[in-house]
């Protein structure tokens, strides 16, 4: 019997490469990137592609010149406001009655 791979329904976060490839075409390193926000490390930036780090986030859609909302569309809203996360997402879930 043959299992076939279940499709995500909700928005997805673009992929790591993904990302380190949209940089590249522009000419950006994530180190360089860090540098001229004065971070020490680029793992700073690395780190907002698997968790949530929204500076971090906002820094790397927009040297790539999208929408936060685009490059993470798993965390945030169309309209560019964050979603709830962790512990205070499901409390606003709970609270509001709606679902995200």
């Amino acid at each position: 019997m043959t299992k076939t791979a279940q499709k995500k329904t909700g928005p997805e976060d673009w992929h790591p490469a993904d990302i380190v490839a949209a940089l590249h075409k522009r000419g950006i390193t994530l180190r360089a990137l860090a540098k001229q926000h004065g971070l020490t490390s680029p793992t700073t930036l690395s780190k907002a592609m698997a968790h949530s780090y929204p500076a971090s986030e906002k820094r790397l859609a927009d040297a790539v010149g999208i929408p936060v909302q685009e490059m993470f569309a798993a965390r945030y809203h169309p309209d560019g406001t964050p979603k709830g996360r962790g512990i205070r997402g499901a409390h606003v879930l709970h609270s509001s009655g709606s679902h995200c």
